[in-house]
């Protein structure tokens, strides 16, 4: 007989399976899964539509015969190509989108080796469930510090360098795939659904140590086109803000630094500065993009900054962010590695 594990279980000892395996086809895996889970496909995207297409137009019969054939023959497949080295200690999860035939049937064959496998019991569907429970709590059991600072200002340069110094942080927009704002996605790049965000969210925050204060950037309500959990937002929002300075001409070669592929593809950039017309009119636009053509990109960094990112930052840190009129922390650099590992010293040391 199969062991079975509910979702609530399975989360809270995940580190102590071998593996988890996601028995799913390859797209809905890349929607999103379990943490550090591989995908064994039973079925891929291309069988699933053929045995549905039997299922609907021949007979269920006929399809469960074309099913039986196909989740055989990979699970074969999957056994030769990765199974053949395990010891026999190795003790895999294994769920599907409902827990049923396709986590069986692998989990069966598995079993049958003489490994310890277990099921999740109710598959994704309940796993997914977990993690929104999850996130309307745990984001109220930690205290955050907020990283404040225009743009360019070096946000994110700071929560890695915290990162490095052993603090928490939760970098939203790594998690994201997104810097923030309406240049933000890299071109050629693409952002996580949101279910696969709110993994991400929810894992880095199972790993923290609630006695220990997590460092966060003063992000809005969505990161690109991903909502951030509410709770989560609502605590960011009530939290200490540390503020991080950074003199204009500096900011402005950091974020030319940082953009590097808008500095080599001004098409791409002009592009993406279409997206500011409703905003800043016609004729501003305009000219951005012919002082871009004509390679004066910095000049168009530093007016973006000072006509349109810094009074729109500064606008919404004080309307959202109830620390930023009360300082926990006012932190200043001058854009050099020394001097930013000094800042997080002291972010941390402020506790």
């Amino acid at each position: 007989m199969l062991l079975k594990i509910t979702a609530a279980e399975a989360l809270a000892q995940l580190e102590q399976f071998s593996a988890v395996i996601d028995a799913r086809s390859e797209s809905e895996f890349a929607l999103d899964h379990l943490p550090g889970a591989l995908n064994w496909p039973v079925l891929n995207d291309a069988e699933r539509i053929v045995v549905g297409t039997e299922y609907a137009q021949v007979s269920p019969f006929t399809a469960k015969k074309r099913g039986a054939a196909l989740v055989a023959r990979n699970i074969a497949a999957h056994i030769e190509r990765e199974v053949m080295p395990l010891p026999k200690d190795w003790k895999p999860l294994v769920y599907c989108w409902r827990g049923g035939t396709r986590s069986g049937s692998l989990a069966l064959v598995l079993d049958q080796i003489g490994f310890r496998v277990q099921v999740l019991e109710g598959g994704y569907r309940e796993y997914r469930r977990a993690v929104i429970a999850a996130l309307d709590v745990l984001p109220a059991t930690f205290r955050y510090r907020v990283v404040c600072g225009t743009t360019g200002s070096g946000k994110s340069r700071l929560l890695q360098v915290l990162r490095a110094q052993g603090a928490q942080v939760l970098d939203l927009e790594a998690l994201a795939n997104h810097r923030g704002s309406v240049l933000g996605l890299v071109p050629g790049s693409v952002q996580p659904g949101q279910k696969c965000f709110e993994s991400r969210v929810w894992d880095t925050l199972r790993g923290f140590d609630v006695s220990r204060p997590v460092f966060v950037e003063s992000e809005s309500k969505k990161v690109g086109d991903l909502r951030v959990p509410l709770l989560l937002i609502q605590h960011m929002r009530q939290s200490p803000c540390i503020r991080l300075e950074l003199a204009l001409d500096a900011r402005v070669r950091l974020l030319i630094e940082d953009y590097d592929f808008f500095v080599a593809d001004t098409a791409a950039f002009c592009s993406r500065l279409d997206a500011l017309r409703t905003s800043r009119g016609h004729e501003i636009v305009n000219g951005w993009q012919e002082s871009a053509r004509a390679g004066r990109t910095a000049e168009v960094v530093q007016d973006l900054l000072v006509t349109h990112y810094d009074p729109n930052y500064n606008q919404s840190m004080k309307r959202n962010f109830i620390g930023v009129s009360a300082l926990h922390l006012d932190l200043l650099w001058d854009g050099s590695t020394h001097k930013l590992e000094a800042a997080a010293a002291q972010a941390i040391a402020a506790g």
